[in-house]
């Protein structure tokens, strides 16, 4: 069943008093560029009311957020609220050339959504080229007023977020990137909550510090906003439980070690010691890496600090012992296996989990990096003098110079878009194994897929080995899907399908594909509108790892896909 009832009863709520049910927050972006120091270099970055990461968005379930955004810088940019299912309210999603044009300089556009049926953490940020690696800032859910969480509320709630850092434009690097076909450069450091810590030069004093009392549980908000890492992340000598992921709750498990892919959010809590312990400990991050070519290969660090007793400073610094984590290989793909594995849906009456039983449409679509050819008279960097790609089903996706959702409303597909994209592989080969392809060349085109309303889909998607295997952390906006299947290797439709999860399995936004292998999972065609999936390294995004879906109109007037707000970006 999907959402119309629940946007129905919504609706009855919102009758009831404001002060009970519906609150409306409002807050205002304003684009501009400021100057921030990093490992000794100071440059110039585009960011949200001068601040690096950005506001936060505070919101509890059933409100109201009103964003007014007004771009005072010279590039394009819009906004995307990650996670947020928009429901009948594409409008509002940000992709820059999907759901709506970008905004333009002295221009703004201003977001209105409700918050449906989630509770917990996403994060929003600039959803135009590489814009996001200085855009960004956390969304906070909490549950309704009244409403408890299922687990004992925590004394403290802390965002932590990783980024990257350049210390160059990151404009100007996929600029060249995509000039030159080859890799672009990587990144300087990583960061938490915008600071690289001290184990990079000249960063001691840029270090993110969390001060907690002995005996108290924390909720940490973990955000990945990182452009092109997934990352691992420990608290030295501190066991984290993970209660939330992706606004969802889940099945609480305990770790020492978090993995979490960029888009992806994570709510651990973290239960200090009973006592002060006369010592500090490192909070680090550090990337999982599975592929091919170069990768900012450091690590990133924060420190937990304990509060003294009767808040006295210790007489003797040098005797408080400094702990380190100790985190997993970075190409530790079984740690990733295993830990992903961990995650369950609570699928009890307040939270159920309503997988598809039965699936109306099947896609199994092939993912990873191929070529386009040189230019003549060029020298092209990618893969044997061509330049790199990235296809879905072998289709890398071309954004168009309009916005689809404007062009699907409007009826005026033709010459945009074609809605003829391949539901299988059109050319089937050994995905993982060998020999894989000679011809590595995609096909460079703007094709969606089109789905009843409330269909109910099933997706595999199959990593390749062409140019290298990777895990790729795919995101779905608008929906939220049910994790039913993972695996090595290529997906089995005969035999694998019978050991799906359809009683508990995990619901994301986000899910990391595992290198040389596949993940299936399901969900309803509940949205009426046109929704991006693209992989969340930024790079692969840039080469065309990314496709759209058309959800048509339901039958109820809930169901549909209202008209465009009056100040909707213009191309």
């Amino acid at each position: 069943m999907g959402y119309s009832y629940l946007l129905f009863g919504f609706a009855i709520l919102c009758l009831l008093p404001q002060s009970t049910f519906c609150i409306t927050r409002h807050y205002t972006f304003n684009i501009v560029k400021h100057n921030v120091t990093r490992l000794c270099t100071t440059k110039s970055i585009v960011s949200v009311n001068g601040r690096f990461p950005g506001p936060r968005i505070i919101a509890r379930e059933g409100d109201r957020v009103i964003v007014k955004v007004i771009n005072q810088v010279s590039n394009n940019i819009s906004i995307h609220w990650h996670g947020i299912r928009q429901l009948a309210n594409g409008w509002a999603d940000g992709p820059a050339y999907v759901t709506q044009c970008p905004i333009q300089f002295n221009k703004s556009y201003t977001y209105n959504f409700t918050i449906i049926g989630q509770r917990g953490t996403l994060f929003w940020h600039a959803h135009i080229s590489w814009l996001r690696a200085t855009v960004y800032g956390p969304i906070i859910i909490l549950p309704r007023r009244n409403e408890s969480y299922p687990f004992k509320k925590p004394y403290k709630q802390i965002p932590i977020m990783f980024g990257e850092w350049w210390n160059v434009d990151t404009e100007a690097v996929i600029n060249q990137a995509l000039q030159t076909g080859g890799g672009p450069n990587v990144s300087d450091a990583y960061t938490i909550n915008g600071l690289p810590g001290p184990l990079y030069n000249c960063s001691s004093k840029d270090t993110f510090k969390l001060k907690v009392k002995p005996g108290k549980t924390y909720m940490l908000r973990l955000i990945n906003a990182a452009l092109n890492d997934e990352m691992f992340f420990s608290i030295a000598n501190h066991t984290l439980t993970i209660v939330d992921a992706d606004a969802i709750y889940t099945k609480p498990f305990n770790t020492n070690v978090v993995f979490i892919t960029p888009g992806q959010t994570t709510n651990v809590l973290l239960k200090t010691k009973p006592h002060y312990p006369n010592a500090t400990f490192l909070m680090a991050a550090q990337p999982y890496f599975s592929g091919l070519g170069t990768f900012d290969n450091s690590t990133v660090a924060g420190i937990l600090e304990y509060e003294s007793p009767l808040h006295n400073s210790p007489t003797n610094k040098s005797k408080i012992k400094l702990f380190k984590p100790t985190l997993p290989n970075i190409t530790s793909t079984s740690f990733v296996a295993n830990f992903t594995k961990n995650f369950r849906s609570l699928a009890n009456t307040p939270f159920p989990a309503n997988v598809p039983l039965n699936v109306d449409k099947r896609f199994l679509f092939t993912i990873g990096l191929g070529s386009n050819p040189c230019p003549k008279n060029m020298t092209c960097q990618g893969p044997n003098g061509t330049k790199f790609a990235a296809s879905v089903n072998n289709i890398s996706f071309i954004l168009p110079t309009t916005a689809l959702l404007q062009s699907h409303y409007f009826g005026q597909s033709n010459g945009i878009y074609t809605t003829d994209f391949p539901v299988t592989p059109l050319n089937p080969f050994n995905y993982t194994g060998s020999p894989q392809p000679n011809n590595t060349f995609v096909t460079n085109a703007t094709k969606v897929v089109v789905l009843p309303f409330n269909s109910s889909v099933e997706v595999v998607l199959q990593d390749t080995s062409i140019l290298g295997a990777e895990n790729h952390p795919l995101h779905l906006h608008g929906h939220n899907f049910f994790v039913v299947g993972e695996g090595f290797g290529n997906f089995d439709p005969n035999n694998d399908p019978s050991n799906f999860n359809l009683k508990d399995p995990i619901q994301r936004n986000t899910v990391g594909v595992p290198a040389g292998g596949w993940i299936a999972f399901r969900f309803f065609a509940d949205n009426p509108g046109v929704w991006f999936m693209h992989c969340h390294f930024e790079v692969h995004t840039s080469w065309g790892l990314r496709m759209a879906w058309i959800v048509l109109d339901g039958s109820l007037p809930s169901q549909k896909l209202p008209p465009p707000p009056s100040d909707l970006p213009k191309c």
